[in-house]
């Protein structure tokens, strides 16, 4: 199994907790997009939204960069892969187990008359 920093990962699985944090990154996926506008399709606050984005800087989902009054922000993919890298193996594992089952009936059912 592929070892990660336990901190990381769970800065990671702590910002996709949340189902506004998972929309907001949906939303940021191939464009940039103000505080302001991230905030628009929730009607949050820009303090609120904010703050949501500041967990998903945390970790490392998020870049935001500032351009004059204006925090723009856009999608950090990469900060995905440690999480698909760990639950990959999960899938791996139950693919096997599912395998071994499906076998399993294929030979049960050989047995029957």
């Amino acid at each position: 199994m592929v070892e990660h920093a336990p901190a990381t990962l769970d800065a990671v699985f702590h910002a996709l907790a949340d189902r506004t944090r998972r929309a907001m990154l949906r939303n940021l996926s191939g464009k940039v997009l103000s505080i302001s506008e991230i905030a628009e399709p929730f009607a949050m606050s820009f303090a609120a939204a904010s703050k949501h984005v500041k967990v998903l800087e945390s970790a490392g989902l998020v870049r935001r960069t500032v351009q004059g009054r204006t925090h723009l922000c856009s999608l950090e993919a990469e900060g995905l892969r440690e999480a698909t890298d760990w639950l990959s193996f999960y899938d791996r594992f139950w693919s096997d187990r599912l395998d071994a089952l499906d076998e399993m009936i294929g030979q049960r059912a050989g047995d029957r008359p």
